[in-house]
């Protein structure tokens, strides 16, 4: 007989943050962890390696009001951890309304579903795209600064959980996802995050496209850190009320750095091989991130564990490179 006493809800528990946050759950053996998500990453298709035998698994759609409200109904959640959201810049310049719907609506829908139900706190998968042009390092009392509707979505979802903290007191916090990287994370085509479309196209033997000039940096974050990061901020008491926080490394690694990672050869030696190419600039990208996360220490007790190049290396042998 199960003998959890608390009951937790991951929204896309299927994907790569989300399933990292549903194992962790797990190992703590001190919850009864459920999952939703549509599988829209999958193409409807639960993924059977992402399925965790200790997890009950509810297929649903944040944007279906009504049948959220039933499943909180039944679930009584006392901690959501919202990772649920449509991913990626340039789909989203190509359809803002659907962007609009899953990660500002859905959120809005997910909050007053959870209020109802009586949730204790929402920790929310926030996005370091909110900062735009503002100066490196990144800190939290920044204006924000969107430059795409992605980022403007994610945005719309942080001030939606103020809202709900100070309107109706039903705690949250925002973690601001510095590139998160790492296992499971999906290739899906040309938008694929950097480090897995460099892997997927390397073992391919395809070309590593670099876009730009390739000198534009990143601050990469391990999605365990990530996934401890949010546990974290469940159970913190000096959290919840709707507190941005930076979760990022406090280090940058230029394009062209992460091409020579995977590539195992200098820039030079990967263009004139075939190995990679240049290709031209998106708009609506910041040319360099950067975390201040020294919040993150002081409120969560959070510091990244992961070393990139470990990480890189760990990522290196499951794609069979190394």
């Amino acid at each position: 007989m199960e003998n959890y006493k608390i009951n937790v809800l991951v929204t896309g528990g299927a994907g790569f943050i989300g399933s990292h946050i549903v194992d962790l759950l797990v190992k703590e053996n001190k919850y009864k962890v459920y999952s939703l998500d549509n599988y829209a990453t999958f193409r409807g298709k639960a993924p059977k390696d992402r399925m965790n035998p200790m997890v009950h698994y509810i297929r649903g759609d944040i944007r279906n009001l009504a049948a959220l409200s039933k499943i909180f109904k039944k679930v009584r959640p006392r901690y959501v951890f919202h990772t649920a959201a449509l991913a990626r810049i340039q789909p989203s310049i190509k359809d803002p309304h659907l962007y609009l719907e899953v990660n500002s609506k859905g959120t809005l829908n997910l909050l007053t579903v959870a209020r109802e139900s009586g949730v204790k706190r929402i920790v929310y998968s926030a996005s370091s795209s909110a900062y735009g042009r503002n100066k490196i390092p990144y800190k939290e009392d920044m204006n924000p600064d969107p430059l795409n509707p992605y980022a403007k979505t994610k945005l719309d979802g942080e001030q939606w959980m103020v809202i709900f903290s100070e309107l109706f007191g039903l705690e949250s916090v925002s973690l601001r996802y510095f590139n998160v990287y790492g296992p499971r994370n999906t290739y899906a085509g040309p938008y694929t995050t950097v480090i897995t479309r460099f892997l997927h196209l390397y073992q391919h033997k395809s070309p590593m496209t670099i876009v730009g000039s390739g000198k534009q940096t990143r601050d990469y974050t391990h999605v365990t850190d990530v996934a401890k990061a949010n546990y974290l901020a469940a159970l913190s008491k000096k959290v919840g009320k709707g507190e941005v926080i930076n979760i990022g490394c406090g280090e940058r690694y230029s394009v062209n750095k992460i091409a020579e990672l995977v590539g195992g050869a200098k820039l030079n030696v990967l263009l004139k091989n075939g190995s990679a190419k240049f290709v031209p600039a998106r708009p609506g990208e910041a040319a360099h991130t950067l975390a201040d996360h020294r919040k993150a220490k002081k409120l969560l007790g959070w510091k990244p564990q992961v070393k990139f190049s470990d990480g890189v290396s760990e990522l290196r042998k499951l794609y069979k490179l190394s």
